[in-house]
């Protein structure tokens, strides 16, 4: 179960946001018991990409066989 300030994992792209599958961010606002969320994701050094609302099909919580990997955002 995803709880407020948990990372979490996306499951689909998000093109309008530049977000892309795998991408991490953190649970911030948990809507009607888990049938949705919000989401922020950050760069690495702290600066907001984006704040989206999904559903709980599009993110799952990280695993601790999850590890970190870079890209580079393409939009800004």
């Amino acid at each position: 179960m995803i709880k407020e300030h948990d990372r979490v994992v996306l499951l689909k792209d998000i093109p309008e946001e530049g977000l892309k599958t795998g991408d991490v961010g953190t649970a911030v606002h948990i809507y009607r018991e888990g049938e949705a969320f919000e989401i922020e994701f950050m760069t690495l050094e702290g600066g907001t990409i984006a704040i989206v609302t999904v559903p709980a099909s599009h993110v799952r919580a990280v695993s601790k066989k999850d590890v970190t990997h870079v890209r580079e955002l393409t939009v800004s």
